[in-house]
């Protein structure tokens, strides 16, 4: 075995070589003894993996005595509405995010619908490496329920949230890129409800990803120029489990993840008013929209389950990650890729001109990303030599290290879900966003002895 990452956020690995299924069965019996065989929401992302995937969950959940409501092919977002709507005693989503083809995992969630807070996660760990499973009796195993229209509870939730007659009236034209993952389920239905006059690639969500799954730019490139011929009014891309939001303006322009929830906060926070949480790694773009709308802005570790308790600390009417997760509490405490489409087209129905002016009337920031392989056991004398290297930045520390100045800032940190070191730089200008983050990086491969 060599790839299998476990955490408090659940796990990932590649199938056959670390995901094989008597390890997922355990990890579902896990999941099945700490809600005491409560019931369990169970969805997948359409990965090609994920009907063995959930054969072998299934077998876990059943022999704890679990009741399982199987919405089969569903969002991530989708199955966090589906555990509050069933007041189910938790959830688990079968998924690897944007990780390849070759990668599956499973993700639980909370009964508050959101993903495992540190405790939670640290009580499933310990069952599950101690192997203190809860098994029942012939006579007291679980079953399984079908769920009908899985989607529905969850784009009226969506749909409560805007103005759908001001969006209808506008037509707007769209093109979305599912990629072959699970948003194929909902995305469509949300822009038919909203009447949009749309084009959906790779809405047959059977993992056969039609590019890199990650909705990054590189990886979007053949989509901004396909928005752009078809003189679209905005171009949506999401992640295999749809809880990412990537978008393309109106001129083909890849405006990304991060401008995402910095679209939604502008438009939700002109109408109501709240603390807003993101977290370390997220562009201060928000954070100047916060503060444009006389609202308190916090900051957390990164990984949805922080965001998560910081909202629900500050009570926050909005929240999310730099990598196009939006949440807003009306909705679910996990990150929504379909809120942050109607979101946005909301806030063009309300009067923004377009996406491309929209985009344009926000703080301008360049923010860079890059990663290199690294142990984990060298984070620590790479964050040491960082600092080092800037005695005059303010120092955060924590989850990695952020160093701020006035106008940028450059944070190095390990990945929760991938065995690399992150490094982000950003600043007004690109070439400062680059040189800031390249630097960092030659600080990081010389402290950890790379070359």
């Amino acid at each position: 075995m060599t790839q299998r990452i476990v955490s408090i956020s659940g796990l990932r690995g590649i199938i056959g070589d670390g995901l094989e299924p008597d390890y997922v069965t355990r990890f579902a019996m896990a999941l099945g003894t700490m809600t005491k065989g409560g019931t369990i929401v169970l969805s997948r992302d359409g990965r090609a993996s994920g009907e063995m995937v959930k054969h072998a969950v299934v077998a876990g959940l059943l022999a704890t005595g679990c009741r399982v409501l199987d919405a089969d092919i569903a969002s991530t977002p989708t199955c966090g509405v589906l555990v509050t709507h069933h007041q189910a005693a938790g959830g688990l989503q079968i998924t690897a995010s944007h990780n390849p083809a070759p990668w599956n995992g499973l993700k639980p969630f909370l009964p508050t619908g959101s993903v495992l807070d540190a405790a939670a996660g640290k009580r499933l760990l310990g069952i599950l490496e101690n192997g203190s499973f809860q098994l029942s009796s012939f006579d007291g195993l679980g079953r399984v329920e079908t769920l009908a229209n899985p989607g529905q509870p969850h784009l009226d939730r969506v749909l409560k949230l805007v103005d759908i007659e001001a969006i209808r009236s506008r037509r707007f034209k769209v093109l979305l890129d599912c990629n072959h993952g699970s948003g194929g389920v909902l995305g469509p239905t949300l822009l038919e409800q909203l009447g949009c006059d749309f084009e959906v690639l790779g809405g047959t969500p059977d993992g056969q990803f039609a590019h890199t799954p990650e909705p990054t730019r590189e990886n979007l490139a053949s989509f901004c120029e396909r928005v752009k011929q078809s003189g679209a009014d905005v171009g949506f891309a999401q992640d295999p489990d749809a809880d990412r939001l990537a978008i393309v303006d109106n001129t083909g322009r890849y405006i990304g993840e991060e401008l995402t929830l910095a679209l939604c906060a502008d438009h939700v926070l002109g109408r109501r008013k709240g603390p807003v949480v993101v977290n370390g790694s997220t562009s201060r773009v928000t954070a100047d929209i916060a503060e444009k709308h006389g609202c308190e802005f916090h900051r957390s570790h990164v990984g949805e389950a922080n965001v998560v308790a910081k909202m629900q600390a500050v009570s926050a009417v909005l929240g999310g990650e730099g990598n196009g997760g939006l949440i807003d509490p009306q909705v679910g405490f996990v990150r929504d890729s379909f809120l942050a489409m109607a979101y946005v087209l909301d806030g063009l129905a309300s009067g923004q001109e377009s996406v491309a002016t929209w985009a344009d009337s926000l703080p301008q920031y360049t923010i860079v990303k890059d990663k290199l392989t690294c142990p984990r056991t060298e984070v620590e004398a790479a964050c040491i030599a960082l600092q080092a290297e800037y005695p005059d930045a303010a120092a955060t520390t924590g989850d990695g290290l952020r160093l701020d100045w006035d106008d940028r800032w450059v944070q190095v940190r390990a990945s929760n879900t991938e065995p690399i070191l992150r490094v982000i730089a950003e600043a007004p200008q690109k070439d400062d966003a680059e040189k800031l983050c390249s630097d960092a990086v030659e600080t990081v491969r010389a402290a950890v002895g790379m070359e």
